[in-house]
């Protein structure tokens, strides 16, 4: 979910408005690297806390990176889809009508990130995996408040020093995951900008549409304004998708709105 100026082809919107997106994964790849997309800003994010709660905030979503990447054969998968993605954009460089320069930038990035990824070792993250200190973190986070101070004093004494020391420790950490990093950022935004953009309506907040299983979608997207009452709920594969608009309350579940919702929909597919 993100904001950005909000431009309605069907109606006049001021164009200060802001809108809020609601994003759905339509497979497996596209949900991991998203998950690594928003982990690695959380860090960078992080970061520009100079306490010792930020190092901490730091450190607890490197472990999250560190646990995405024990659960599948992630180089694997990130080397298959930028070849893919490649193979898809190497045609157009014939295209009169494509942005060449983009193309001619692109490609090579493509390149230098499947080389990248090829000379990684094949367990994405084991040296991080098998850094004691990082390890002794990582085992103990699973615990609600299993990182207390008195729980891991080795922990505490790294927070109590300056912060200079912590962020370059952290910053070295990442930097053995840059190649993974780089190539979720540019997959995503590969991905998002490949959408084609309709105005839709929700009858009673409800929205269903099948999908031509012969087109690689990957990413359906809600534009709602900011101000919006509702908020979508999307569920889907690659057969279809369904988005839900509710109406939020603090006190109650939220329930399925039944008035009829303007929302603009993009379905990425590349």
């Amino acid at each position: 979910m993100e904001n950005e100026p909000f431009q309605s082809p069907a109606r006049v919107i001021h164009p200060s408005m802001s809108v809020t997106i609601y994003e759905q994964p339509l497979n497996e790849r596209i949900r991991t690297l998203l998950r690594l997309d928003f982990l690695f800003r959380q860090v960078d994010h992080n970061l520009n806390d100079s306490s010792h709660w930020g190092s901490r905030a730091a450190v607890a979503t490197l472990i999250d990176i560190i646990n995405v990447f024990a659960r599948s054969d992630l180089r694997t998968d990130l080397i298959k889809e930028l070849e893919r993605l490649a193979t898809c954009l190497s045609p157009l460089t014939q295209s009169p009508g494509d942005d060449q320069e983009a193309l001619a930038n692109l490609l090579p990035d493509l390149d230098r990130l499947i080389d990248r990824l090829h000379a990684m070792p094949p367990q994405v993250g084991s040296n991080l995996r098998e850094h004691e200190f990082l390890n002794a973190i990582r085992q103990r986070a699973s615990i609600p408040g299993g990182a207390c101070d008195f729980d891991l004093p080795a922990y505490h004494h790294w927070l109590n020093q300056g912060m200079e020391e912590r962020h370059n420790d952290i910053r070295r950490w990442r930097q053995s995951l840059d190649a993974l990093r780089e190539t979720a950022a540019l997959v995503i935004r590969l991905v998002r900008e490949s959408g084609q953009t309709a105005v839709e309506r929700a009858e009673q907040g409800f929205f269903q549409q099948s999908l031509d299983t012969s087109v690689p979608y990957q990413l359906v997207r809600v534009i709602l304004p900011k101000d919006s009452p509702y908020f979508a709920e999307i569920s889907g594969g690659k057969h279809r998708f369904t988005i839900r608009f509710m109406e939020q309350s603090l006190h109650e579940r939220p329930q399925q709105t039944g008035e009829t919702v303007e929302f603009r929909l993009v379905r990425c597919a590349i």
